[in-house]
């Protein structure tokens, strides 16, 4: 295991750093917390002791950036003048444990195992959770802010059940996962899930995208064409952009739910169809509604659940784990060697817009590896973190 000590008192820091390597484990020394945080961002640490009261950055603040940025070493505080208040207060927000001055021999060692034991659980149920998801094929919803975490939740409560969904939030911030998940998570996993988008296709073609046509229908159409309703039959259908679909088309979808039931294009007999729907947009359909550009009734049919992707800027919490993420997986689709990124990068990245929202991230994440240097430094963020390099 690879061990962090963080500690002012040169005494302190070696006579711990003689203790846990007796045990076999693997140590790296800080003398103050703006120190201990750009080594702990820098690399990977199973445990982390830091004294609290330190000069040029405090063990408190340094814990906090740790949380922010979403290390996952097991933080254990040290001090001599602590109290329950301040073990608890450090507790709260995120350490892992709290021991007071003078140490002792034993705690420490029991301290250690328990946090040691605790990082191998983290990396364990990590491991699991990335088989899970290769063999699903579906990318990981990335993010600890309090609205993902509310997210992954509602995916959970909703997913098992037929329930209607109607996902909302700016383009590129991962509706269509959301959707995805939603799907993989309910018993329909194993039946089809068809994505339209209904922005893409032509007004005059989306009826018969939807709900398919029969032969000779209309020029063109030189055999029966089952519709996305049809081909998504006992799964889910994903309609992606839902606030550009025509009037028409609408009242169509709006039968189809009601009835499940459709028509093809050019024919009158009934199909029976059982799908569930998941919608998606990037308009306020309430607005939409009062313009006269989407109808009030399928609003209501489809949004009985309402889930809200927040925008990159609303989460820039999340920004250091997804850039890692990316990391790890564009090298690992590119065969790049696996490159770090630094405290100061990662804070450069934090106070950009990121209007594009998680796909610009993604975008700018390949291109500094591309670009930047081994570590990827603050001067590089701010020299291609935009397309138009200054």
């Amino acid at each position: 295991m690879k061990i962090l000590i963080v500690d002012d008192e040169k005494s302190i820091r070696f006579a711990l750093k003689d203790i846990i390597e007796f045990e076999g484990h693997e140590v790296s020394l800080a003398a103050d917390g703006k120190e201990g945080l750009e080594m702990a961002l820098a690399n990977s640490y199973d445990v982390i002791f830091s004294d609290i009261k330190m000069p040029v950055m405090d063990g408190v603040e340094m814990l906090d950036k740790l949380m922010e940025s979403g290390v996952e070493a097991a933080v254990v505080m040290i001090s001599g003048h602590g109290s329950i208040d301040t073990a608890v207060d450090c507790i709260k927000k995120g350490a892992f444990d709290f021991i007071q001055k003078p140490l002792d021999l034993n705690r420490i060692l029991i301290t250690l195992k328990n946090a040691t034991d605790k990082t191998s659980l983290v990396k364990e149920t990590k491991i699991l959770k990335k088989k899970v998801e290769k063999v699903a094929g579906i990318p990981q919803i990335v993010g600890e802010s309090p609205a993902i975490v509310k997210i992954k939740e509602m995916i959970g409560r909703v997913a098992p059940t037929d329930a209607r969904v109607l996902v909302t939030g700016s383009n590129g911030t991962g509706k269509e996962l959301v959707a995805r998940w939603l799907h993989e998570k309910s018993n329909r996993k194993s039946m089809p899930f068809v994505e339209v988008n209904c922005a893409a296709i032509p007004g005059e073609l989306i009826e018969s995208e939807l709900f398919g046509h029969v032969k000779g229908s209309f020029t063109g159409a030189v055999k029966d064409h089952k519709g996305k309703f049809e081909q998504a039959d006992g799964g889910t259908l994903f309609l992606d952009e839902i606030g550009d679909m025509s009037l028409s088309a609408q009242a169509k979808v709006l039968r189809v739910l009601q009835e499940n039931k459709l028509s093809r294009v050019g024919s009158d007999k009934d199909i029976n169809v059982k799908v569930r729907v998941v919608a998606a947009t990037n308009k306020n359909l309430l607005e939409e509604i009062e313009k006269g550009n989407f109808r009030e009734d399928l609003y209501h049919r489809l949004s009985v659940i309402v889930i809200h992707v927040p925008a990159l800027a609303d989460r820039k919490e999340d920004i250091p784990l997804l850039v890692n993420h990316f990391i790890e997986q564009i090298c690992g689709e590119t065969g790049m060697p696996t490159r770090a990124i630094d405290a100061d990068a990662v804070a450069e990245l934090q106070k950009h817009a990121w209007t594009g929202n998680i796909r610009e991230l993604r975008n700018v994440t390949e291109r500094l590896l591309i670009l930047g240097n081994q570590t990827i430094t603050k001067e590089d963020v701010q020299m291609y973190a935009s397309p138009l390099f200054r």
